[in-house]
């Protein structure tokens, strides 16, 4: 994740500029690709309906980086963007993609390798969506710990039960488990502190979900 930040900011003149208010959505799932954003400022949280009718947290998208990158050529979104704060997009429709691919043909990997990464990941979070809820806490933790590498998670315990599908009463016995183990250490502020990775993924190896990435 960290190697695809700040890729397309050189070329934001491209694009157009958007600002959303706290829980604005960007765009929904289903709906007719308008084409591809870049989060310049704020937090977005990105949301899948499984055919159940289950919605699950699935992604919080990092600044610098791309969301909705299925969209374009009027492709239909494959998941739902929020505002998780007030926040500043930028929107690359398909003619300022093609635009931007001709002038500057390294963006054209740019845009692929984003959307390979997103696509992998939706796939991860469909194969995990049955595994126990230990293994699945483990995998989205890790996940998160990818993205902000100084170790420290910025996730309350009601947006980790959504991304697993539980309830929080469950989500925070786990924690508390994982606390007594020196797995994890947390924060009445949200925060999340991998104290051990090698034990977390000890975790998650003892599930019958193994990762795709």
């Amino acid at each position: 994740m960290q190697q695809l930040r700040y890729q397309l900011k050189p070329y934001l003149s491209y694009a157009q500029a958007i600002t959303l208010g706290k829980h604005a959505t960007v765009y929904n799932q289903g709906e007719v690709g308008r084409g591809f954003y870049y989060l310049e400022e704020g937090g977005v949280k990105i949301l899948f309906l499984s055919e159940n009718g289950q919605e699950r947290i699935v992604d919080y998208v990092p600044v610098g980086t791309l969301l909705g990158e299925h969209g374009v050529s009027k492709s239909p979104y494959l998941t739902t963007a929020v505002c998780t704060v007030p926040s500043t997009l930028y929107l690359f429709s398909d003619q300022a993609l093609t635009l931007m691919c001709n002038n500057h043909p390294e963006t054209a990997l740019f845009y692929t390798n984003s959307l390979i990464y997103k696509m992998r990941l939706l796939a991860e979070v469909i194969a995990i969506y049955d595994s126990p809820v230990e293994q699945q806490m483990a995998h989205y933790i890790l996940k998160l710990r990818d993205v902000h590498q100084n170790g420290s998670i910025p996730i309350d315990q009601t947006s980790l039960a959504q991304y697993v599908g539980t309830s929080r009463i469950t989500v925070n016995k786990t924690l508390q488990k994982w606390k007594q183990q020196q797995v994890i250490d947390f924060s009445t502020r949200g925060q999340i502190h991998v104290t051990n990775v090698d034990k977390l993924r000890d975790i998650l190896a003892q599930g019958e979900f193994t990762q795709i990435l």
